[in-house]
């Protein structure tokens, strides 16, 4: 079986299309059939004793598919096996224990076909955007994975950019961004940018500008729905007291965060806060009754964009007025 190949990135952080092969029946090890074969061993090993026999059976067949390469990675870089046996199960504990997420309004998200997930974006550090992953990837029902759309700066960084391009997410581009919306993708933007994630903490669920509404233009011309997204408790993991413009013009970050724990302790300054968090998916917005040439349209482009900020924005003030305790 010919082993699976990583495709180089392009300048323009985009991957390269290639010709591939067509596709392995699920018997020669597709992703589907890897799944059959660690269901089949769940099976085995819970007879056998319980969920370290689980685990471990898991374990031996996703390495078994590596050293094989029976498994798949799509022209965009993702990596779905590794993503869901490997970096989920990172993530899974620190959603569930650390942060202790409550999801709230996954039947919004279409069951298939593409859709345009919206959300705030804060907290010093993306957080929230994997945070948004594992809960669609855990909550939907239909077993939905999203595809976030990342900043320039992630795929400049050794490593980070290797991680976020296996985890499905790819530069914050419209084209990109259409054409994983018209395979039938989920797919994530946070608007806010950097102007959100590293905003003060006196500015805390206060919304940034949500840019020039590219996404809403993206999304009609898709055809797709847009899903408000609204995020409590990622405000309070990196309390932002100030910015130190000179060592983020030194390290070319976009901005350098002074907190309460960083930089003072050094490396220990860099665990966040166990704050509790919510995130709130919304009732869909449809763009299927505009044309395509609707993107087109700036008036309708403002309504649109202003329509989704006030809808993520009403929503933060709801939960955080129903909000017992940043940490319970």
């Amino acid at each position: 079986m010919a082993d699976a190949k990583v495709i180089p990135i392009g300048e323009g952080g985009r991957r390269g299309r290639s010709r591939e092969e067509p596709p392995a029946p699920p018997s020669a090890g597709s992703p589907s059939a890897g799944r059959e074969e660690a269901g089949h061993e769940d099976e085995v090993a819970g007879v056998a004793g319980g969920g370290l026999d689980r685990a471990l059976a898991r374990g031996f067949a996703f390495l078994r598919r590596r050293l094989s390469g029976a498994y798949e990675i799509d022209d965009f870089g993702y990596d779905r096996d590794l993503t869901d046996e490997v970096l989920m199960t990172v993530l899974r504990p620190v959603f569930e224990k650390y942060f202790r997420v409550e999801v709230r309004g996954m039947e919004n998200v279409p069951a298939e076909g593409g859709a345009l997930l919206v959300s705030n974006h804060s907290g010093t550090l993306p957080w929230d955007g994997l945070m948004l992953q594992v809960a669609v990837r855990d909550h939907h029902p239909a077993d939905r994975h999203l595809r976030l759309l990342a900043a320039d700066l992630v795929f400049q960084l050794p490593v980070v950019n290797e991680l976020a391009r296996k985890a499905g997410h790819t530069l914050a581009c419209a084209e990109d961004a259409q054409e994983l919306l018209e395979r039938g993708e989920l797919v994530g933007v946070m608007p806010e940018g950097f102007k959100g994630i590293g905003k003060p903490f006196a500015d805390r669920y206060k919304l940034q500008r949500f840019g020039r509404g590219g996404f809403v233009a993206t999304a009609l011309r898709a055809g797709v729905p847009i899903v408000p997204c609204s995020i409590v408790g990622a405000e309070e993991i990196y309390p932002m007291l100030g910015n130190s413009r000179v060592a983020a013009r030194l390290l070319n970050l976009p901005y350098f965060p002074i907190t309460p724990t960083f930089p003072w302790l050094g490396p220990l300054g860099a665990v966040p806060l166990p704050t509790k968090w919510t995130i709130q998916l919304g009732e869909p917005i449809e763009t299927k009754d505009h044309p395509p040439e609707a993107a087109d349209d700036p008036m309708l482009m403002f309504q649109l964009t202003d329509q989704v900020r006030e809808t993520i924005q009403h929503t933060l003030y709801k939960l955080l007025v129903a909000r017992r305790s940043v940490f319970f």
